[in-house]
């Protein structure tokens, strides 16, 4: 009885697996159709043509008399997307480009980026590989010329970033670039290499905006541009800040220190110094030695700041100190450096920070059982906690703590 139920099951279940295999086949997905032609390539005659005259003969004047009407289609798909017909406007935009090309390809690339940066916003991706695809197009009969044309590729390039395709937009900026090198021409080698790095900072490639800046930061230097050295070697210190490449941001804010210095402008000289410091803080989690650096440059970003009265910046690179003082046991310096911090927030007029600076002395003194010294510092942190209406009950409980543990 058990062999027949057994024999009974067995052929149910190859009988269900063969019924599921005849049903997996005869549901198999069909080859997707192939991708609808592209509206931009459509060759049907547009009703603003005459269909007794060659689109491509039409005289200047008959395409001055055109333009208008061509202008009108952007105009009326403009109050169509505004209206939330997507669909109708972006039939219209097809028409309106298709007729774009008979004015050449400089207008009808101008058209396309103002379209397709529409449609990338309207998260049309369908329209976006449209208008890519035409761009490609273009592309290709412009490099076929024996002449660059560089004002239709920076406008290639516009488009191709309205359409967020960076890479097709470094290809074009690419060949620009080795157009005005052969030219000799440096205005233009400078901007597009400017345009060059904004591409590659935006989609985050901090390698080759890193690379980028660089060769306009020897431009720059080789003929003596201060000023443009200064901002692209900023640009180059937020680069290697993103990228989290210490030693070459430090080698970036380095420069940057000494040309201020030599330019009497230390105003910047705080926050630049910091910045080095926690550089060379991070670096030291590998290489210790280097601890001596970051405390040397913090230390130098306080007393520049104190110099010259920047007692925000003064008080912000204290209590990095602070924290760094404490971190490596050094709580002598710690305390030494919390009271000159609190002078540092009574000359900012900063309340706020004399009240956590004194809630940080009495934590120390509190470590170090040094009681009175700590109920002294949390009396001081209660007094502004209580003109700040903020924070009193923590103060009242800090001084509570320490009240019990001075018994």
């Amino acid at each position: 009885m058990l062999s027949r139920l057994s024999m009974i099951m067995t052929a149910a279940i190859i009988w269900q697996f063969s019924s599921s295999l005849t049903l997996a086949q005869s549901q198999k997905p069909k080859q997707p159709d192939k991708f609808p032609p592209s509206p931009l390539e459509k060759i049907t005659p547009d009703p603003l043509l005459s269909p007794l005259v060659d689109p491509q003969k039409l005289t200047p004047e008959q395409l001055q008399q055109l333009a208008p009407q061509i202008d009108r289609l952007n105009e009326t798909a403009k109050a169509k997307l505004e209206v939330g017909d997507q669909v109708a406007a972006f039939e219209i935009w097809n028409r309106e480009l298709r007729l774009r090309r008979l004015f050449g390809s400089l207008s009808e690339v101008q058209a396309l980026s103002r379209v397709g940066a529409i449609a990338f916003n309207q998260n049309n991706r369908e329209e976006v590989q449209y208008i890519t695809q035409r761009l490609q197009t273009v592309q290709k009969q412009v490099l076929s010329q024996p002449l660059v044309d560089l004002q239709l590729l920076r406008s290639l390039g516009e488009a191709y970033q309205n359409v967020r395709s960076p890479q097709l937009a470094l290809e074009v900026y690419d060949r620009v670039l080795a157009t005005v090198k052969q030219q000799k021409d440096t205005a233009a080698i400078v901007d597009t290499l400017k345009t060059m790095g904004e591409v590659h900072l935006a989609w985050f490639d901090y390698p080759k905006a890193a690379s980028t800046y660089q060769e306009l930061l020897g431009l720059a230097t080789a003929q003596g541009d201060n000023l443009n050295k200064v901002a692209y070697l900023q640009e180059l210190a937020y680069i290697y800040e993103q990228a989290k490449e210490r030693q070459q941001s430090i080698n970036t804010l380095s420069k940057l220190a000494e040309i201020y210095v030599s330019e009497n402008n230390t105003t910047q000289l705080p926050k630049l110094k910091m910045a080095i410091a926690s550089n060379y803080q991070a670096l030291a989690k590998e290489n210790p030695s280097l601890l001596a650096a970051a405390f040397k440059n913090y230390q130098e970003a306080y007393t520049t700041a104190w110099e010259l009265q920047q007692y925000v910046d003064a008080g912000e690179a204290l209590q990095q100190l602070i924290t760094l003082y404490r971190s490596q046991g050094q709580i002598d310096d710690a305390l030494q450096t919390s009271q000159i911090l609190v002078e540092a927030q009574t000359q900012a007029a900063n309340f706020y920070g004399m009240m956590q600076a004194y809630d940080q002395i009495g934590q120390i003194y509190l470590e170090r059982k040094q009681y009175p010294q700590a109920l002294a510092a949390f009396q001081k942190g209660l007094e502004l906690a209580q003109e700040l209406k903020y924070d009193e009950s923590y103060f009242a409980q800090q001084i509570e703590k320490v009240s019990k543990g001075n018994l």
